[in-house]
């Protein structure tokens, strides 16, 4: 998995008014270009005139250009969603056991009774207005009418909260801590749980994980050892920290985005869309704050290195990649085959065998160099036994095993157990499989070999024996790059929102909470059909853009439907 600790600028100089264009120049400046506009040299700029004919002010208008003039509709939607879940969260959020803000204080009422109820809701409005606001940011993605630096934009403004907010949806980010400030007290994050260190760390992590050893790489140990040494004892810094440190890996992946995608052949306002402005990566990843999207950020600057040519710097990086989570070992091999087509050699297979040689070299230098950093050795690997621990549906192996006994269980009293064992052996050989067609499928390297290494990095999540919503993001470092069709945009979004609510902001899961369940997947089914629809309700009233292109199509930069040559 490794397990995851949860239960369940200056202000520009104005420019000039430029003047009315003419009718074909309209049209054609409506449409998207990549040549870069045209700046007029600093001296033929007016000097005493500091507004426009008419009288307004050009500053905010050349400010709004900057980020890409973000639509304000979604952009505004998102930031008020953003802000109730930091209110909500201090009520229901992953709350602290004794806050030293709340406890005991006027507001104290905010974490109990009625006052929690209503930080509940706060919440839970919040993640339903960023859901809207994602969508309608979406479909202006998919017509064309933003760009990627708007998308951009966008996604900080609604992340900035998320910085400060208590984590939501889960507590991992106590055990982090909590691990972190282990070997600075002189034990062993392998050998021990969190339990055998009294402190304000431990008494915040989950009971679930009380005893359990870390289950994270070296790097991640160094990582959190480092943060909780400069938090001390302030638990809230401490998480602050932690979200701003694993942040690291959101400026890696928004640095790597642009160029991976155009060498992938996808659009960049969609790859924007689908990995950085997601809900999930909002709430999840930076208001959760979990180590994962370190992962992404490794993973996907990686894959640009190995797509530049540079695989040697590419596998030291997705090898600390593994060095925070065991799962990225999963990209390396793929890695290796894209350094093979670069390679000199007679045949492919000389190649791919003199590749897998240096990789392995290259791997096993690189996690020394980080375990000796950490002061640990390899006592992780049987760590990551802990994701047996956890028994939910999400993963399709336990899910299976668990519909099969109660089939069963109608007639016979039987153990479940037994099922899910079972179930997670079958899950394990189905994974092998698609790792080994996947990866002989890419045997002739190139941008293919990323994209089908992000296809075995979701069957990883989903065939694991526990799965958690945060794990899909390992494959999402790859595959929102690639071309997206509109139909599995539509899935996209619901699959994502669903990922979003299947566990409760206090960090429980919900996934047994039939009822609720079923009202969640219906509005999860009509964002994903608002996409296309921007009125799913009325009858009749199609988008234009659905209209114009068929759900199969792939989209292109500018949001249009084409098909391949």
């Amino acid at each position: 998995m490794g397990a995851d600790m949860t239960a369940q600028p200056s202000t520009p100089v104005p420019r000039p008014a430029a003047p009315e264009p003419t009718t074909s120049e309209a049209v054609s400046s409506a449409q998207p270009t990549a040549e870069p506009a045209t700046v007029r040299p600093a001296a033929t700029l007016p000097e005493t005139s500091q507004t426009t004919p008419d009288g307004h002010d050009p500053a905010p208008a050349a400010r709004r250009s900057r980020f890409g003039n973000p639509p304000r509709g979604p952009l505004l939607l998102g930031l008020g969603a953003s802000l109730l879940m930091l209110v909500g969260g201090f009520g229901a959020g992953g709350t602290l056991i004794r806050d030293p803000w709340l406890t005991n204080s006027p507001v104290g009422f905010w974490r109990y009774g009625h006052g929690s109820e209503i930080a509940t809701a706060l919440v839970y409005i919040g993640v339903v207005l960023l859901a809207w606001a994602w969508i309608r940011l979406g479909r202006d993605v998919l017509a064309g009418r933003v760009g990627g630096r708007a998308v951009l934009s966008t996604a900080v403004v609604w992340l900035i909260p998320m910085l400060v907010t208590p984590p939501l949806f889960t507590r991992d980010v106590f055990s982090y801590l909590a691990q972190g400030a282990l070997p600075l007290h002189g034990f062993d994050p392998y050998a021990v749980g969190p339990d055998v260190m009294p402190g304000v760390f431990t008494d915040n992590v989950h009971f679930f994980w009380q005893d359990t050893p870390a289950p994270y790489g070296p790097l991640f140990i160094l990582l959190a050892k480092g943060t909780a040494a400069l938090a001390g004892n302030n638990i809230i810094l401490g998480v602050i920290l932690m979200r701003l440190m694993l942040c690291l890996g959101l400026v890696m992946l928004v640095w790597a985005l642009p160029e991976l995608t155009r060498r992938m052949g996808g659009s960049v306002p969609v790859a924007l869309w689908v990995a950085v402005a997601n809900p999930l990566m909002i709430i999840h990843m930076v208001g959760g704050g979990h180590n994962d999207l370190l992962v992404m950020g490794l993973l996907a600057v990686g894959g640009l290195f190995a797509l530049r040519g540079k695989c040697l710097l590419a596998i030291v990086i997705v090898s600390a990649a593994m060095a925070v989570k065991a799962s990225a070992a999963v990209a390396l091999p793929f890695v290796v085959l894209i350094w093979a087509m670069q390679m000199p050699g007679p045949t492919r297979t000389v190649r791919i065998v003199k590749a897998i040689g240096a990789g392995l070299g290259v791997f096993v230098v690189t996690f020394g160099l980080i375990s000796v950093a950490a002061g640990v050795g390899l006592g992780w690997l049987p760590a990551l036994s802990a994701p047996s621990m956890i028994v939910n549906w999400l993963s399709w192996p336990t899910g299976a095993g668990e519909l099969v006994h109660w089939v069963i269980n109608l007639v016979f009293t039987v153990p479940k157990q037994p099922f899910i064992n079972v179930a997670r052996i079958v899950g394990a050989a189905l994974l092998v499989w698609i790792a080994v067609k996947q990866w002989l499928a890419a045997r002739d390297g190139g941008p293919d070999a990323l994209r089908r290494a992000g296809i075995v990095l979701l069957a990883v999540a989903v065939l694991s024996p526990a799965t958690l919503p945060w794990y899909l993001s390992w494959g999402i470092a790859f595959l929102a790059m690639a071309p997206w069709s509109r139909k599995h945009l539509s899935w996209l979004v619901a699959g994502s929102l669903w990922l979003v609510i299947v566990y409760y902001p206090n960090g429980e899961d919900a996934l047994y909470n039939w009822g609720y369940l079923a009202v969640c997947a219906l509005g999860c089914l009509l964002a994903a059909w608002s996409l296309h629809r921007p009125d799913p309700l009325g009858p009749g009233r199609h988008s234009p853009v659905a209209l114009s292109e068929k759900p199969g199509d792939p989209v292109t930069a500018t949001g249009a439907g084409q098909r391949p040559s």
